[in-house]
């Protein structure tokens, strides 16, 4: 069954003086598929009996009754002889002649004091079962009818159609009502009706529903009528209607609203889904104090640590092993095997720059960079002062790689302000390092364009020499100095003009710094960075009073430690990223530096310099060169517990950390494997240190 059009129009909107209109004709939107038009009713007025209209819907094209008023068309709209009966055809207004209508004024009746008005005086027979939001609508003739329009709102179930009968005119059935009483004179509207399926008329205001009424027509036809005997509208209750509405609306909206969660939750509603399931917890202290180990854990015993690792201990694919184990708590040593043997040591190196920068520098410490005036006031000089670390990325968008890093666009405003903007030409100073940008025992590839782990050693540089600011191993650029030169010109709309060596006391026109020294040494340890290391030595040189170069940085490095303390017999380093393969370090040297480091608080004064030491080293299977090992069965006990510095040449594979046992004791390793196959090496040496974790060993 199709469904029928509800009409926007049910409820008319009633005039607010006595004067008469019900002889307008509304007519349908324009563009819309139906029209208001007029319902024959038979009435009493003035005495006698007489056609009364009330509003309804009704089709497009000619009515299929006659008006009371005959009205005749403009000679533009050509009347449609036969008109053609369609529910949902869009309705041609008629229009009047210039003559002036004719309107009858019809005298109202008195509503007999009842609920509801007496609706047996009106004319059944025109009338055809409807729904509750429609008017009486006489029944379509059998023809075909059009495609309909999509329905506006939501339908009701229809009632079942009665069978078709040819529609009526309005002589055919008129019904005279019994006399009325006698009433004052008025004028009035006939009031339009709401006809149930059962034929139960009901006054159009008792329906509820929100209601859209038609626009008056622009060229309305002029029709006789007479006023319907029924009561005068009952505004006060239309009004409360109304307002029930609204508030039902503003309540159901409130209650949607409030059930929403992110509502609920700003509004703190018991039904919240953020709302607290329990008691709410009582704050607890925290502290930020980096603390030694448990002092009161059972230490393992030497026996029981020697059965533990012998089986890890004697794989094959460590090739030559060299290591230690040493109580934290007690520097006890536990495990040994050949500990002072020198072994090549990779990047566990790092382990010996870092804690002797910690030692004998200002944990605070930032390295500048600077750019000063040139003897030309239209020349700016780029000072470097050995910081590989300044970002290019946008400010404020920290570096993932060296977080905490000066910018180069806050220099570059920097020196556009003070100048004016008057930049023409910017040079380079690199003075401050000396000797050779590689060091001895390298491979000539180590420094190639284009290489992932290494640039050519220079006081200054974007983003480590790297030409991607976000990926650790993206190919270094070949000159990472002059490139930094260059961008910092291209910005100041000024050409690069090569190195010089800045006047002394020049005019500064911009100054940025380097993260602090202990963040510069845990991106240092964590990414196992072999350009900072290197530069790092030589800041030790420079605040020892020595060369920054390769051979003064290993020099302070290995004073600074023998001042401290360390027994650095058999040591012998060339640089200090490990990159040299005739570096030599034994396994006890680590293992001493790593057991100050994580000794209780105040047992040696060394150990708060060193603390940050550990702080920076990788997590077994969460962060840094440790991130993705672990993940064998054999080493997963390990994970998040083995904290270590990782080292890996040819044929080298180094490990050196700490890590806690199941009883809570720290225990301080350093593994040391020659001659062994990098990824089966790698594997074996966490086999070892995740052996450390599971061991009670008593």
């Amino acid at each position: 069954m199709k469904e029928r059009y509800v009409p926007e129009n049910d409820v008319p909107s009633w005039p607010s003086d006595d004067k008469d209109t019900s002889s307008v004709e509304p007519t349908g939107t324009k563009g819309q598929s139906e029209a208001t038009v007029w319902l024959p009713m038979s009435g009493l007025a003035n005495g006698k009996t007489e056609e009364l209209a009330v509003p309804k819907v009704t089709p497009e094209s000619d009515s299929w009754f006659q008006p009371v008023v005959e009205v005749e068309e403009e000679p533009d709209v050509p009347e449609t002889p036969t008109p053609k009966w369609s529910a949902f055809e869009p309705v041609t207004p008629v229009k009047p002649e210039p003559e002036a209508p004719k309107t009858v004024f019809a005298q109202p009746v008195r509503p007999q004091q009842t609920d509801k008005p007496d609706w047996d005086q009106f004319d059944r027979g025109a009338a055809t079962p409807t729904r509750d939001h429609e008017l009486a609508r006489p029944e379509p003739r059998p023809e075909p009818q059009r495609p309909e329009p999509p329905l506006q709102e939501p339908q009701r179930p229809e009632p079942p159609l009665q069978e078709p009968q040819p529609p009526r005119r309005p002589e055919q059935s008129r019904i005279e009502p019994p006399p009325p009483a006698p009433v004052p004179s008025a004028t009035m509207h006939a009031r339009p009706v709401r006809i149930e399926p059962a034929e139960e008329r009901f006054d159009s205001e008792a329906t509820v529903g929100i209601q859209r009424p038609e626009p008056p027509s622009q060229e309305p036809p002029a029709a006789e009528t007479e006023a319907a005997p029924a009561p005068k509208p009952k505004r006060k209750r239309k009004a409360l209607l109304i307002t029930t509405l609204v508030v039902v609306l503003l309540l159901a909206g409130m209650g949607g609203a409030a059930a929403m969660p992110k509502v609920s939750n700003r509004l703190g509603l018991p039904w919240a889904p953020n709302a607290p399931k329990g008691d709410i917890p009582k704050p607890a202290g925290v502290t930020r104090v980096l603390h030694g180990p448990d002092i009161n854990g059972v230490a393992p015993t030497k026996e029981g640590l020697a059965a533990a690792l012998s089986g890890p201990a004697g794989a094959l694919d460590l090739g030559t092993l060299t290591g230690t184990v040493v109580d934290a708590s007690t520097g006890d040593v536990l495990w040994d095997k050949n500990s002072g043997t020198p072994l090549t040591p990779a990047s566990t190196t790092k382990i010996l720059v870092v804690a002797a920068a910690l030692l004998s520098m200002d944990h605070g410490t930032q390295i500048s960079t600077k750019v000063v005036q040139g003897a030309d006031p239209s020349t700016a000089i780029l000072v470097a002062g050995g910081d590989p670390s300044l970002t290019s990325l946008p400010l404020g968008t920290d570096s993932p790689l060296y977080p905490g890093a000066a910018h180069v666009d806050d220099l570059v405003a920097q020196v556009k302000k003070a100048s004016g903007g008057k930049i023409t030409k910017v040079q380079l100073d690199i003075s401050v390092f000396k000797g050779p940008t590689s060091a001895k025992g390298w491979d000539p590839e180590d420094t190639a364009a284009g290489n992932t782990y290494m640039a050519p050693v220079l006081p200054v540089m974007a983003d480590g020499g790297r030409n991607d600011p976000k990926n650790d191993h993206a190919p270094r650029v070949a000159n990472p100095a002059a490139a930094l030169t260059q961008k910092i010109a291209g910005k100041l709309e000024a050409q690069a003009g090569g190195t010089t060596t800045a006047p002394k006391d020049a005019k500064v026109l911009g100054e940025v710094k380097s993260q602090p020294l202990t963040e510069f040494a845990n991106s240092l340890l964590q990414l196992s960075d072999n350009l900072m290391a290197d530069v790092l030595a030589r800041q030790i040189a420079l605040a020892k009073g020595g060369e920054a170069s390769f051979t003064g940085g290993a020099t302070a490095t290995m004073n600074v430690l023998k001042e401290a303390g360390f027994d650095l017999t058999g040591v012998q380093i060339n640089d200090g990223s490990g990159l040299s393969d005739q570096n030599k370090i034994p396994a006890k040297v680590l293992s001493e530096i790593l057991a100050v480091a994580a000794a209780p608080d105040g047992k040696d004064p060394r150990t708060a310099k060193l603390r940050p030491l550990l702080a920076g080293l990788p997590v077994a299977g969460g962060s840094g060169t440790l991130e993705k090992r672990y993940g064998d069965p054999a080493s997963a006990a390990g994970r998040g517990w083995v904290r270590g510095k990782t080292g890996t040449l040819s044929g080298v594979n180094t490990l050196a950390g700490v890590v806690l046992d199941t009883d809570g004791r720290m225990l301080v390793f350093a593994l040391m494997s020659s001659g062994s196959d990098q990824n089966k090496g790698r594997a074996a040496l966490d086999v070892v240190a995740a052996t450390l974790h599971k061991c009670g060993c008593r």
